[in-house]
């Protein structure tokens, strides 16, 4: 039996097992996947049990995307390139790591618009943590030349800027509203807005009328950010599609079979997520 897990601290909120125990099912497959909650101190034994064949891989997620990047055998230029990794298997004895956020991000965005691209202007991302990380990545990737980033704390935006070179420009947290202006893409890669956390308190007026805001937190599922930019008539996405898109290429390594994320799957999600 082949079984794969998630790691975090803490992790009973993860929805991962449910995407892929539904997966197994659909596709007729022997398989397990379980949650594992893994302390820091914990990470280097967790990896070498992978190592050692407990597992045949599994999922990375807060806090230690960075950290498990020291840990593998050897991360692949993606997960080098974001400085995290996310995702993790195993080749003959040897434990490998990529990072896939960034695919599920971009397969997420052109999956509801696929011409997010025209028009797009300056686009800004809020945050500088492992999520900001991927987004940048991802939209360098898509041939963004300039992007905005900001974050409440302006040392690590730029710390994050200089990581990734030219073409990103730092906006100071107080002139986010007025930061907007030409940008038709806004992303929030923190973790305001989730349920328990305060708000993203923003200003949407500067963005343009064809603008798609685009929020990566996904508990709850209509943020307060998403609800505001509903109201001014603006394109929304949510994080959820997010988490779906980048859970098939784990799921494809582990289990030899590329999934398809459904609208069956979204929904299933999404109604654990709302508690009906």
């Amino acid at each position: 039996m082949r079984t794969a897990t998630v790691i975090g601290w803490p992790i009973n909120h993860s929805r991962s097992p449910l995407i892929h125990e539904y997966w197994l099912r659909r596709y007729g497959l022997s398989g397990t996947y379980e949650r594992r909650p893994v302390r820091p101190e914990e990470l280097p034994a967790f990896v070498e049990s992978v190592r050692q064949g407990e597992f045949i891989g599994g999922n990375v997620t807060v806090p230690h995307k960075e950290a498990v990047l020291k840990l593998v055998d050897e991360a692949d230029s993606i997960a080098s390139a974001i400085g995290a990794a996310n995702t993790l298997w195993t080749e003959k004895g040897r434990v490998l790591a990529t990072n896939t956020d960034a695919h599920g991000f971009l397969a997420n965005l052109v999956a509801v618009y696929p011409d997010w691209q025209q028009g797009l202007g300056t686009p800004m991302v809020i945050g500088a943590g492992g999520a900001a990380r991927a987004v940048l990545h991802a939209l360098k990737g898509a041939g963004c030349d300039r992007i905005r980033l900001t974050n409440r704390s302006p040392g690590r935006a730029r710390e994050l800027a200089r990581y990734f070179g030219t073409g990103i420009e730092v906006v100071d947290w107080r002139d986010l509203s007025t930061g907007l202006g030409n940008a038709s893409l806004l992303v929030n890669a923190t973790t305001l807005g989730m349920a328990s956390n305060p708000s993203l308190d923003l200003t949407l007026g500067n963005l343009l009328a064809t603008a798609i805001v685009y929020d990566l937190v996904y508990v709850p599922l209509r943020t307060p950010l998403l609800v505001s930019a509903e109201a001014r008539g603006l394109r929304t996405l949510g994080g959820l599609g997010m988490l779906l898109h980048q859970a098939v290429v784990g799921f494809e390594r582990w289990f030899e079979r590329r999934p398809e994320v459904t609208d069956e799957l979204y929904q299933l999600i999404a109604a654990d997520i709302e508690g009906r």
